[in-house]
């Protein structure tokens, strides 16, 4: 058994909410210094509780916690503002990156970076394009994870990426030069690939193709399960 533990003030954003028992929530957050945490907010669903009102998604709380079991007791939820509620797509991208952090991230495996990175992603949705705010988070999110997206070499040589040249992206390896039997695996520019090092994705090709390569190595992780924000989105879409 995991020795017990009293968080407070922890910066903490929800991912996901679901009813248990009569009146209470287990509240899914994702913190700065804890990481992903399972939390049972008792009482959350009567109408006079404090913590009906507060328990949001993609708002910026602050939270207090105690125990030592893999679900937590929610002791307290803050509300810390300067965040805009999302609407229309901006909504379902928010519900994407949730989608994400649940399936990819670990139980209490702190990641203080990644959280930075998902506090912006929020507070840009819904003030411009969610593409490249999309495309930086899921890199982001790779490589904090561990999973060494390397971009700006050649897998099976080490030289530098080739701007000129044309890839594909081996998961084992990295970047190798497009060959005739590479036919089913999305190719990708050498430029593409350098601007997706630099975090640079305002190219309409580099918007492209790394949504594409991206998708590849996401699925990839996730085991070929689906996700269920992507398929909403992609219906939203054909309307």
């Amino acid at each position: 058994m995991s020795q017990k533990q009293r968080i407070d003030q922890q910066p903490a954003f929800v991912l996901h909410t679901y009813p248990w028992r009569e009146t209470s929530l287990i509240v899914e957050i994702f913190s700065r210094d804890h990481g992903r945490v399972a939390l049972v907010a008792k009482g959350a669903r009567r109408p006079m509780s404090a913590l009906r009102g507060v328990i949001m998604a993609f708002q910026p709380l602050l939270m207090d916690w105690s125990g030592g079991g893999e679900v937590k007791t929610l002791v307290r939820a803050e509300w810390r503002g300067g965040q805009p509620l999302l609407t229309g797509r901006a909504l379902m991208c928010g519900y994407y990156l949730n989608e994400l952090l649940v399936r990819l991230t670990a139980r209490e495996d702190a990641h203080p970076a990644l959280f930075e990175a998902y506090a912006d992603a929020l507070s840009q949705l819904g003030r411009g394009d969610a593409a490249p705010i999309l495309r930086r988070f899921e890199l982001t999110l790779l490589r904090e994870l561990g999973y060494g997206v390397g971009l700006d070499l050649e897998g099976d040589s080490n030289r530098a990426v080739d701007p000129a040249q044309q890839y594909v992206y081996i998961i084992e390896k990295g970047p190798v030069r497009l060959a005739g039997d590479d036919e089913g695996l999305p190719g990708v520019s050498g430029q593409t690939l350098l601007d997706m090092a630099h975090g640079d994705f305002s190219r309409a090709e580099t918007l492209f193709q790394s949504k594409a390569l991206l998708r590849l190595l996401i699925n990839h992780y996730l085991g070929g399960q689906p996700l269920q924000s992507r398929r909403v989105l992609k219906e939203l879409q054909e309307l």
